[in-house]
C-alpha cells in the first residue's frame, strides 16, 4: 500500500512539473491573476444583484454585471473558520481537521495557496484569517488577530504585530491596494486573498455610515415572527433570536473602545437614538421590531463600507489595466439571517445560512450579466483556482472546478445534490449538530444527537416552515432522500459512526484545580487589588483552556466597594468573566461573538470576607454561588474554543467579556481564587470554604 501511495504522489508531482513547464496556452506572463474577495456573514439577501429589498450594493453588483451570478452556491459547514479551511484545502471539515471555530488549522497540509505558489504565482492574504495558526503558502500576509475589532486593529505579520488606527474595512483595503501597487512582482501572476471582517457581529459601522438609514424603515422578512411550530426541538431551543438574544453591545447601548475622535462621532450618532429608546415604552412585537431595525441598519451600514472598499479595488484594476487579465471572485464565508425566522447568525442547513453569494467576473470567459442555477459549493473554489492557473487538481480534493459552469458548458454529469455537516454543539447559539442532503427540490436534515429528522419540499415550502418528515404522502420521497444521504456521505468519506465527541468530552472532564491565586505556604495569602490594573495576568495557553468543558471559578473577597472584575479569561469572541456590579455577582460568557450572562438576584454584603463563585456544567447550565450556596441558575452555553485573550485577576485585560465599558478593575482584598475544570461537587466546596478559617479577621 505504501508503494502505491508513493507512486501516486510521484505521478502527481511530475504532472505538476509538466503543467508548470507547458501551460497549454497559459504562459507565465499571461496566466490570469486571481483576486478572491470574501466578506464575513454577508447574506445574499443583502446584495443588490440578488434582488435585495433592504439595500443597494453598486460596486459588488459590478462583479455580477461583468460576469456570472451563482444562485445556488452552498457551504459545507456554515461557520467562519471551517469555511475558510474548506476553501484552502478543497476538502470537507472531517478531512481537513477544522470542524468548528476554536480549532487550529494544520498549515502543514496541502493547500491551494501552496500549490499556486509552487506553480509560480505570487500569493498574498490580507484581512481576516481566523484559523489560529499562521498562514502557509503565502508570500505576503497581514492578518487580523482572531476575529479582530472593527476599529483600530492590531494585525499580525511575519515580522510581528502592527497596530493600525482607523476603520478596519478601510485598513484592510489600504493594505490590499498597497500590495497590488507596491509590493508584488509585476512579472508574476498573482493570487490575492482579500478578506473582510465585516459585516460580522457586532456590526460597528464605519464613520461615513453611522447615520445612514436614519429615518428609514427597513423591510421586515415575512418570517420575522416564526413560532417554530412546523419544526422540532432544534429550532425551538436555539439561542439566536432577535427578540431574546441580541445584547446591549449588539444594540449599541454600550459604546465600543474607540479613540477620542472616533468616540465623538459615535456618540453624536448613537446617543440621541439611545435616549429616545430608553425613554420609550416598547414591548412585545414592537420591541422586536425596534431591535430588528437597530440590528439590520448597523449590519447594512457595515456592508456599505465593504461595497465602497471593493469599489476602490475594482477601480484600481481598471485604472492599472489589470482588469482584463484578472479573475475576480466575491463570496461570503456562509449565508446569514436578516431576521428570517426571527434570527440572526448562521449555522443551520436551512437555506439562508446554507446558501452563500458567489459572483465571478472573468473577462473573455464569463458572459457579462449571466446567471446560473447549477449547484456550486465553497468546496469547489480551490479546484477552480488551480484550473484557472493551468494546474492539475490533486485527486484527494473533493470539489469540482467551476470553469465549465463559468463557460456555460456545464456537463450532464454535474452534481444534482449537495452535502452538509455542522459540528459546533455544545457551542454558541445552541444550534444542534446536524448533517443532511439537498437536491433541486428536497432537503433532508438529521439532528443526530437528538435523532430528530426534518424533510422539506422546497418547491411548496421555500421558507422551510413545516417539516413533512412524518407525512405519509412523502414516504417515497423520504426513502429516496435517506438513500441519497447514505450515498453522499460515503462519497465524501464522512460515513463513519456519528458521535458527539465534544459533548462527550464536556461530560467526562475530570474535576481538578488548574489555577490558584492568593494562596501560599498552605494558607490563604491576601492580594490587594488596587482598582487600577490586574494583579495577575497570564497569556492564553493550552494549559488553561476553558473550551467545551464545565468549570468553576471564584474566591474570597472583602471590599467596601464591590464593583469590578474578579476573574476574566478571553474576550468578546470567546471567554468568561466573573464580576460584581454594585455588589451583584455576575457570570458573563462569550462564544463566537455571542454573549450571555447570569446575575445574582441581589447585591451581597462584602465588608466581611465573602466567597463568590460561578460554575458552568457540561450542558451549559450556569450557577452563581455565595458562600457555597446557589443563589441563581440559568441555561447558557459552553465556550467553543480556546480564547486568544489571556487570563487576568482583578480586571478584564483583554477585549471585554462582560457588560462593562472598560477593563472594570476591582478594588478589594482577595484570597484563594481558584479555577476548577470538571463537575462541581460538595467535597470541592468543603475544602474551599474552610480556607476562611485562616483568613485575617
Amino acid at each position: 500500500m505504501k508503494r502505491i501511495r508513493s507512486a501516486t504522489v510521484l505521478v502527481f508531482v511530475l504532472t505538476v512539473a509538466l503543467h508548470t513547464a507547458n501551460q497549454d496556452g497559459y504562459g507565465k506572463e499571461t496566466r490570469p491573476n486571481i483576486l478572491f474577495i470574501m466578506s464575513d456573514d454577508h447574506g445574499y439577501q443583502a446584495l443588490g444583484c440578488y434582488g435585495s429589498k433592504v439595500n443597494k450594493t453598486p460596486n459588488l453588483d459590478r462583479i455580477a454585471k461583468g460576469g456570472m451570478r451563482f444562485d445556488r452556491c452552498f457551504v459545507t459547514n456554515s461557520i467562519c473558520g471551517p469555511c475558510r479551511a474548506v476553501i484552502l484545502t478543497g476538502k470537507y471539515s472531517h478531512l481537513n481537521g477544522f470542524t468548528r471555530n476554536g480549532n487550529t488549522f494544520d498549515g502543514g497540509q496541502q493547500t491551494v495557496s501552496k500549490l499556486l505558489q509552487a506553480a509560480g504565482y505570487q500569493t498574498a492574504v490580507v484581512g481576516k484569517w481566523h484559523l489560529r495558526s499562521d498562514p502557509t503558502g503565502f508570500d505576503y500576509w497581514h492578518i487580523l488577530q482572531g476575529q479582530g475589532p472593527y476599529y483600530n486593529p492590531p494585525m499580525k505579520t511575519p515580522e510581528g504585530i502592527v497596530r493600525h488606527t482607523g476603520y478596519t474595512t478601510d485598513i484592510i483595503t489600504d493594505l490590499a491596494l498597497d500590495w497590488l501597487k507596491n509590493k508584488r512582482n509585476a512579472e508574476k501572476p498573482f493570487y490575492l486573498v482579500y478578506q473582510h471582517k465585516a459585516p460580522h457581529r457586532n456590526w460597528q459601522p464605519g464613520p461615513k455610515y453611522l447615520t445612514k438609514y436614519d429615518g428609514e424603515t427597513i423591510a421586515e422578512p415575512a418570517t420575522l415572527f416564526d413560532d417554530y411550530e412546523g419544526r422540532g426541538t432544534p429550532a425551538k431551543t436555539q439561542q439566536m433570536t432577535i427578540e431574546r438574544h441580541l445584547n446591549p453591545n449588539d444594540l449599541k447601548l454600550v459604546p465600543p473602545k474607540l479613540t477620542p475622535e472616533q468616540r465623538e462621532l459615535w456618540d453624536a450618532a448613537y446617543e440621541p437614538k439611545n435616549k429616545a429608546f430608553l425613554e420609550s415604552q416598547l414591548e412585545g412585537k414592537d420591541l422586536v421590531r425596534w431591535k430588528y431595525q437597530r440590528y439590520v441598519k448597523d449590519y447594512l451600514r457595515c456592508i456599505d463600507s465593504v461595497d465602497a472598499n471593493v469599489g476602490r479595488v475594482l477601480d484600481y484594476l481598471d485604472e492599472s489595466g489589470l482588469s482584463e487579465n484578472t479573475v475576480v471572485f466575491y463570496t461570503s464565508d456562509q449565508g446569514w439571517y436578516l431576521g428570517e425566522h426571527g434570527w440572526f447568525d448562521k449555522r443551520w442547513m436551512y437555506e439562508e445560512s446554507f446558501r452563500t453569494p458567489l459572483m465571478v467576473r472573468w473577462p473573455g470567459v464569463t458572459e457579462p450579466g449571466s446567471v446560473t442555477t447549477d449547484m456550486a459549493m465553497n468546496l469547489d473554489f480551490a479546484e477552480t483556482f488551480l484550473e484557472i492557473a493551468g494546474q492539475p487538481i490533486p485527486p484527494d480534493m473533493q470539489g469540482k472546478s467551476l470553469i465549465p459552469v463559468l463557460q456555460q458548458k456545464t456537463p450532464s454529469t454535474w452534481r444534482d445534490s449537495v452535502y452538509y455537516h455542522y459540528y459546533e454543539y455544545p457551542g454558541a447559539h445552541s444550534v444542534r449538530r446536524h448533517l443532511g442532503v439537498r437536491t433541486d427540490r428536497y432537503k433532508l436534515i438529521h439532528f443526530y444527537n437528538l435523532d430528530e429528522w426534518e424533510l422539506y419540499d422546497l418547491k411548496k415550502d421555500p421558507n422551510e416552515m413545516k417539516s413533512v418528515y412524518s407525512d405519509p404522502a412523502h414516504a417515497d420521497v423520504l426513502k429516496m432522500m435517506k438513500v441519497r444521504l447514505t450515498k453522499i456521505r460515503k462519497k465524501y468519506k464522512d460515513d463513519g459512526p456519528i458521535v458527539d465527541l465534544q459533548a462527550d468530552r464536556a461530560r467526562n472532564v475530570r474535576t481538578k484545580m488548574v489555577r490558584q491565586f492568593g494562596y501560599a505556604d498552605e494558607k490563604p495569602k491576601v492580594l490587594i487589588l488596587d482598582g487600577k490594573s490586574p494583579a495577575v495576568r497570564e497569556p492564553s495557553s493550552n494549559e488553561v483552556d476553558p473550551s467545551v468543558r464545565p468549570f468553576t471559578v471564584g474566591g474570597w473577597l472583602r471590599s467596601a466597594d464591590p464593583n469590578g472584575v474578579l476573574l476574566a479569561q478571553g474576550g468578546e469572541s470567546l471567554g468568561y468573566s466573573l464580576y460584581l456590579k454594585k455588589g451583584v455577582p455576575t457570570l458573563a460568557l462569550r462564544s463566537d461573538g455571542q454573549g450571555g450572562q447570569l446575575a445574582a438576584p441581589a447585591a451581597i454584603e462584602t465588608e466581611d470576607w465573602t466567597h463568590v463563585a460561578a460554575s458552568l456544567d457540561a450542558d451549559g447550565g450556569a450557577t452563581i454561588y455565595v458562600n457555597g450556596e446557589s443563589v441563581a441558575t440559568k441555561k447558557l452555553f459552553l465556550i467553543t474554543g480556546r480564547p486568544s485573550d489571556g487570563l487576568s485577576l482583578g480586571a478584564d485585560s483583554g477585549s471585554l467579556v462582560g457588560d462593562y465599558a472598560d477593563s472594570f478593575p476591582l478594588r478589594a482584598e482577595v484570597a484563594d481564587v481558584r479555577i476548577y475544570w470538571g463537575k462541581t461537587n460538595n467535597r470541592l466546596w468543603r475544602i474551599w470554604l474552610r480556607s476562611k478559617e485562616k483568613l485575617p479577621q
